[in-house]
Order: structure tokens, then C-alpha cells, then sequence
């Protein structure tokens, strides 16, 4: 077959096959037009789940009579006008090939009126080569966009169309994304004429919850974390899930990078790594989260479908994201069942670039165990935790070692006067040596003795060994490693890197290289698979925290080993004891493993289970 040009509307419907899916990239393609058009109100028509029906109005900056043909034409845009604006788009599309492509394949008209202009122009598509030139037409200022009868010329396209419930759901979750990403633009949809939708402009942070509600759900925003931080260039904000509201799949995960919804490896790794101290194996956190950077540090050019993005300092994103949220998830105390002041704490943590020491109290000296004071909330003041602190610390440092109570326990803490009740109660008993039964303002207080105890002894481990630093150890012979080119240029490249990590690893040759230093706490680990590990990550990401993974692995096997086990007695000021470490210890209210170490249950949620009050 000779080679030949294909005609344009063969080449407008190919390259509909990549823009346009299915309704729901019609809607998205549409959106994103009158979000770059600077529209503040959008409002959206469906019918048949938009294979009928698809109407987007918006009130912004308009098209003029004379652009409107170029509009319909293939890689025509008004967002990029020379090969230096591709290393700076700021704007959600810039290809200029969506509205011919969707032309080709529906029927469109097209209406617009501009701020200058007497009366609104329309100009009308449907597949053909030619289009019919503009015609007046009444219009407010804005653009309106209507798809008729989409893939009616190409039925082996239509056939592949899911049932109509099917296309509007997906066509729903394009809608419900923009608009958490834009809460400066109100939104609304309906759908065969029924009205689903009516999201007004979301300024205040309150508004913006409820925004989020719509396409999270409410239980996302009720047990989600407020964060905003600055670094470096870097403006990262939003809302983060608590561990215990994690779920089986990462269907609640929504990054965006300037107001554009991304999914990225990077991104998806750094947020594995900061939730990786607290989750259930299995489980996938949930999030809502913006990051703002100069458009020149982001290629949103990587993907057809502008899904995907490429960071030009990939490192300094991954880094500024794996950190704050770590450090956010880190603040988290069993006991803060108010979500509002958790919110309140990661906000403080977020307008500093990094947060000051809390203040301690210190033990005697026989124990020897220094804890940060935190405050809560008990009636219309705040309460510094120190009631018979000093008593409760030596009770509960003596929990690391004794193995059974020999000499009689100590006095049980008194319960202070009035409101001053610490959020995890006071204990009343233990519950066939596993579970601790404590009161405190709102009701009854359970929690895991074992999964407790193990989680702060292995913050006192992690704690201990970060100011001991990682220490190394020798070979006695070392471990000679063939190594393909990447790995070889790794090491030549990042010998600091590797011996911040506590390794010594020399080049022998262009793909050799002896092993002759490890950290002491992975001497018996498989130390040729861990070394290849960490130079795939210094290759993907800059950086590694393999060791530290390792290292944390080792120490939680040593939490778990030396905390209380099933069974023991403990007397209630030990009970006391653990239930002030565990307010004053980060990341306590999950194990090590991820499971929860306390529950809640409200004086209203005992009295539903007895029908008190019906």
C-alpha cells in the first residue's frame, strides 16, 4: 500500500481514540477548558449517562467570532504559543486537540460570547471535514459546550460503552475530582434533569471539608488530619487519613499538582514509606492532597492523557512529602480521639519547618526514663498531664524488665479533683490478662495491653538508637558483588550515600564491587539482596530508607519480645503506668504491625447497647 496523507477526519478520530474514552474524558477534557477560561461557576447536563447528552456552561472569559474555527481545528490552543511554553505550563490542557477530537466523534455545538462582544457567536461539528462558519446566537458571557449522540459515526466505538449507570459513574468521579481540586469555582450537575450537585465556592476551610465529604465520603473527613506545609519551593496541603480509617484498596487516594490530578510512583512511594510504621499490612491509607511548585519544576507533559507527571527534582518532592507526613503521623497520641485537635496540631507542625522539642518531665532516677508532658482537654481548660506523673514513670519503667512483680506494687495513682481526667482514663481492671478496662470523661476506655506496650517500647528503641547513630561493623571477609552497569554507577556516584546508610562499598572493577562495612543490626541479614535494594533506590529516588526499614524490623522484633505479655497480672498503677506512656508516646495508637491499641466507647454508645433512653 503506497504511503499517502490520511484525510483529517481520519486523523481527528485517531486521535480521539486517545483522547476520548468515554464520556467521562469528554467531561474531563470540557472542564478543564473552562477551568483554564477562568470560569467561577460551571454547570453541567447529562442524559443517558452522556452518550446522549453532554452540556458544560461556564461564565468564562468566552471565545471570539474569529477564534471559533481555529477552536474546532486540530492543534490549535490559546495555552502555548512557542517550544519554551512546554517547560512551564501552568494550564490544565495546552495540546489543542480535545474539541476537534470530540467533534469528530458527536455531534457538537459550540457557543461562546466574549466580554467585548455585542452578542454570543455559535459554530456547530459533526465529523465532517468541514465546519459551517459561526452564527449569531443570544449568550452570556462564557462558552456553553454540547455533545450530541457521542460515537454515533463509530459504532464499533459505541459498542464498547458500559451501561448508562456505569458511563455516568465514572463521568460523576471526573466532576467530583475537579471540583475538590478547584474550590474557588462552584459546581453543579444534574443528571436525565435531576439535580445531584450544587457545590457552591469553598473559601473557608470548612466549606472545603464539606467539598471534600462530597467525594471522599464524611467518614474520610471525620477521621482525617489537616496539614500545610512550605519548603524549598514547595507548597504541600490537604488532608490525610488516620491509620485506623486505612482501607482494603487505594480507592481514596487523591494527589493533585497544581490543581491537576496525578498519579505518580513517586508520590504513591513516599506515602507507603510515611504511613509504613503504622498500617495493617494490606491496608492502603486514604488522602486528599495538593502540592503547589513553579510549573518550570513539573513536566505535565509525560502522559497522553496528562495522568501522569514528571518532577524535575523528583528527590526534593519525594523528601518534602515522605517527611511531613511522617512528621504528622508521628504527633498522633492513643488517647486524642478528637480529630479537630490532631487537625490543629499538624497545622502548628506544618507553618514550621521543624517543630520544637515538647516539653518533658523527668522520672527519678532509679528509672531513668524521660517522656514528653502533652496536654488535654478536660472542661473549659487545658490540663498539663504531671499528676503523679513521677510515680506512674518509675511504675512503668519497671514494665522492661520485670518479668513478674515481686515486691508489692505501689500506691495506684490518684484520680485528680473536678475535670482534670487524662484522655486515656484511669484504670479500673484487666480483662483475662489481655485487655486494660480504664474510665475516663466519655465513657469506657479499652486497650490492648500487649499491641500497647509493644508500640512504646519500640519508640524507646527508635529513640535510643537515633541518638546512637548507625553503628557499623566489618566483614572479616568481604563480600565481593558483581554488579550490572547502573548499580556499578550508583555506587561510584552516591559513596556518601551508602556510607550515611552505614555501608562501605568499593569499586573493584566496571562491574565489581566489595562490601567491607554493614550496619551491626543487619550483620546476619541477606546483605547481597539489602545492597541491591538500596542502590534501586538511590537509582529511582535519590535516596533509600531500606536500612532504616530493616533496622526499625529488628527493633520492633525486640519491642515485641521484651513487652508485657497475655496474662500477666499487672496491678492498676502499672495499668496507670502504661496508660500515661501511651498519651505521651508517638504513633501509639496503632501497634507495630498496624492494629489498633485502644478503643472508644462513649457513654451513648454503652447506652444504645443496653436500650437506655427508649
Amino acid at each position: 500500500m503506497p504511503i499517502r496523507r490520511l484525510p483529517p477526519e481520519l486523523i481527528n478520530q485517531i486521535a480521539a481514540g486517545e483522547v476520548v474514552e468515554r464520556p467521562a474524558s469528554v467531561v474531563k477534557e470540557l472542564l478543564e477548558n473552562s477551568l483554564d477560561a477562568g470560569a467561577r461557576r460551571i454547570d453541567i447536563e447529562i442524559e443517558q449517562g452522556g452518550i446522549r447528552l453532554i452540556r458544560i456552561r461556564d461564565d468564562g472569559a468566552g471565545i471570539p467570532r474569529d477564534e471559533l474555527l481555529a477552536a474546532l481545528s486540530s492543534h490549535s490552543t490559546s495555552k502555548i504559543a512557542a517550544i519554551e511554553d512546554l517547560q512551564a505550563i501552568a494550564s490544565l490542557g495546552f495540546r489543542g486537540e480535545a474539541l476537534p477530537s470530540i467533534a469528530s466523534v458527536s455531534r457538537l455545538l459550540l457557543s461562546s460570547r466574549t466580554a467585548a462582544a455585542d452578542s454570543g457567536w455559535r459554530i456547530a461539528g459533526d465529523g465532517a471535514e468541514r465546519v459551517r462558519e459561526p452564527e449569531p446566537v443570544p449568550h452570556p458571557l462564557g462558552t456553553t459546550v454540547e455533545v450530541r449522540d457521542l460515537f454515533y459515526n463509530t459504532p464499533a466505538r459505541r459498542k464498547f460503552l458500559r451501561s448508562e449507570r456505569t458511563e455516568f459513574s465514572h463521568l460523576d468521579d471526573v466532576v467530583r475530582r475537579l471540583a475538590v481540586s478547584h474550590f474557588d469555582v462552584a459546581f453543579s450537575l444534574a443528571h436525565n434533569g435531576r439535580p445531584l450537585l450544587r457545590l457552591p465556592v469553598a473559601g473557608e476551610r470548612m466549606a472545603q471539608e464539606q467539598r471534600i465529604a462530597e467525594l471522599a465520603g464524611g467518614e474520610f473527613i471525620a477521621q482525617a488530619l489537616h496539614l500545610d506545609q512550605q519548603v524549598a519551593g514547595l507548597h504541600l496541603w490537604g488532608w490525610i487519613g488516620l491509620p485506623t480509617a486505612a482501607r482494603a484498596q487505594a480507592d481514596r487516594q487523591y494527589f493533585f499538582v497544581n490543581g491537576r490530578m496525578v498519579r505518580d510512583r513517586l508520590i504513591a512511594h513516599a506515602v507507603r514509606q510515611a504511613y509504613a510504621d503504622v498500617l495493617f499490612h494490606g491496608r492502603h491509607p486514604a488522602f486528599v492532597l495538593f502540592l503547589e511548585l513553579d510549573p518550570k519544576l513539573v513536566d505535565v507533559n509525560a502522559h497522553p492523557a496528562k495522568h501522569e507527571v514528571r518532577f524535575r527534582e523528583g528527590r526534593l518532592v519525594h523528601d518534602c512529602l515522605f517527611r511531613t507526613l511522617h512528621e504528622v503521623l508521628a504527633r498522633t497520641r492513643a488517647g486524642r480521639h478528637d480529630v479537630a485537635a490532631e487537625r490543629d496540631d499538624a497545622e502548628r507542625m506544618g507553618e514550621a519547618a521543624t517543630a520544637g522539642a515538647m516539653p518533658t518531665v523527668t522520672a527519678d532516677s532509679r528509672s531513668g526514663v524521660s517522656v514528653p508532658v502533652r496536654t488535654w482537654r478536660g472542661g473549659s481548660a487545658q490540663r498539663p498531664l504531671e499528676l503523679g506523673a513521677r510515680e506512674d514513670m518509675a511504675v512503668y519503667a519497671r514494665l522492661f524488665t520485670a518479668a513478674e512483680p515481686e515486691q508489692p506494687a505501689p500506691p495506684s495513682v490518684a484520680e485528680p479533683a473536678g475535670d482534670a481526667v487524662p484522655p486515656l482514663g484511669f484504670a479500673l481492671a484487666q480483662l483475662h490478662g489481655v485487655y486494660i478496662l480504664a474510665q475516663n470523661a466519655e465513657g469506657l476506655v479499652l486497650v490492648d495491653m500487649h499491641a500497647a506496650h509493644e508500640r512504646v517500647t519500640y519508640e524507646r528503641l527508635k529513640a535510643a538508637r537515633a541518638g546512637d547513630g548507625i553503628r557499623r561493623q566489618p566483614l572479616l571477609v568481604p563480600l565481593t558483588m558483581a554488579l550490572s552497569g547502573r548499580e556499578a554507577a550508583v555506587v561510584e556516584e552516591a559513596g556518601a550515600a551508602l556510607s550515611a546508610l552505614g555501608f562501605e562499598l568499593a569499586l573493584l572493577g566496571p562491574r565489581s564491587a566489595a562490601l567491607r562495612q554493614v550496619p551491626v543490626l543487619l550483620a546476619d541479614a541477606d546483605l547481597d539482596a539489602l545492597v541491591r535494594e538500596v542502590l534501586a533506590d538511590l537509582a529511582e529516588h535519590g535516596s533509600s530508607r531500606r536500612v532504616e526499614e530493616r533496622v526499625h524490623e529488628s527493633l520492633a522484633t525486640m519491642a515485641c519480645h521484651g513487652s508485657v505479655r497475655a496474662n500477666r497480672k499487672l496491678t492498676l498503677a502499672e495499668m496507670n503506668a502504661l496508660l500515661r506512656a501511651m498519651e505521651a508516646t508517638e504513633r501509639s495508637g496503632q501497634c507495630n504491625h498496624g492494629r489498633p491499641t485502644w478503643v472508644q466507647l462513649g457513654m451513648a454508645e454503652l447506652d444504645r447497647l443496653f436500650l437506655r433512653g427508649r
